[in-house]
């Protein structure tokens, strides 16, 4: 039995509680898979409630770090949403002015918390997805260099980065080791990327593998179907072992039974995963072949919910 010791922490910062996040085991979803086990990481316990902690607390550091980002700039950077999030309460944290650049239909909950923590809001066309906040990013970026620090998570290495130096040593250390499959989407690609590459240093027989939308108009928030968009800059198609196409609906059934079935309320993003993971280990059946299979859950779904309107005014 592999166990998560967590404990109650004393930080002088809230970023110092970012990682460290708990390995749970998917049990009623993979019962028909003898000898297969899956693992989800649970990437909410984050304090901005998401994996894109980890990316955006190591740019930020490695930015401060190397003189590139002062309190005279502002950190400006596009977003479907959870990056932004992270920007949003680690800028709140560390003293950081932030602007994000999002496209306008991104969810309400997304909307309103990076509001809360006093982050500036860009909308880009809805119609033209992350790529068109990226290419809206970029002219403001040109025409203001001065103003802005654009640590622009699509390009940047400390984005893989972080998950090279935690999430990767984090899994191998709650699976003991036995570890044989990690399954993760693609974004920004720096999850797949860092981590894969960490664990095949553990052990290079471990198999990475990536998950992206079947459909070019798809409905998983945060995913990127490569064909179609700009291919983010830390992408490396060589270090993956493969890749495996989700359809939209199958993530969102799969997410709806994560919730039912296992008690987990997880984002879009989060079912696409879980598909990819059952692929894996279905095909591990077939061979005859146990495995031990990770894989990771973003998000929650509440960050897709619409929220109750804050009120300003109580009526006693």
């Amino acid at each position: 039995m592999i166990t998560f010791r967590h404990g109650a922490a004393s930080v002088e910062s809230v970023a110092k509680l970012v990682g460290n996040t708990p390995l749970v085991r998917i049990r009623r979803l993979a019962a028909h898979l003898p000898g297969v086990e899956i693992w989800a990481k649970l990437e909410f316990f984050n304090p901005g409630g998401s994996v894109k902690d980890r990316a955006a607390l190591q740019m930020i550091l490695d930015a401060e770090a190397e003189g590139r980002l002062d309190r005279r700039r502002t950190l400006i950077d596009s977003t479907s949403g959870n990056t932004g999030v992270a920007y949003a309460w680690i800028g709140a944290a560390l003293g950081i002015r932030v602007a994000l650049v999002m496209p306008s239909n991104v969810s309400v909950a997304r909307k309103q918390i990076t509001r809360a923590f006093g982050a500036e809001l860009i909308f880009s066309d809805p119609m033209e997805g992350s790529d068109g906040a990226i290419r809206h990013v970029r002219e403001l970026v040109a025409k203001s260099p001065d103003r802005w620090f654009y640590p622009d998570q699509y390009s940047n290495p400390s984005n893989p980065k972080a998950h090279y130096l935690t999430t990767a040593p984090e899994i191998w250390r709650q699976t003991e080791g036995r570890i044989t499959h990690f399954v993760a989407g693609i974004g920004t690609s720096g999850t797949v990327m860092g981590t894969g590459r960490r664990l095949k240093e553990f052990d290079p027989r471990i198999q990475v593998l990536a998950v992206e939308p079947l459909e070019p108009m798809h409905g998983l928030e945060g995913l990127k179907h490569l064909a179609t968009s700009l291919v983010p800059g830390i992408y490396d198609p060589a270090r993956l072992d493969g890749t495996l196409q989700v359809a939209t609906d199958d993530a969102w059934d799969f997410a709806e039974r994560l919730a039912r079935e296992e008690g987990l309320l997880v984002g879009h993003s989060g079912g696409a995963a879980m598909v990819g993971a059952l692929r894996v280990g279905e095909e591990l059946v077939k061979q005859g072949r146990e495995g031990v299979i990770v894989t990771v859950f973003p998000d929650r779904a509440d960050r897709y919910l619409e929220p109750m309107r804050w009120e300003k005014e109580h009526d006693w």
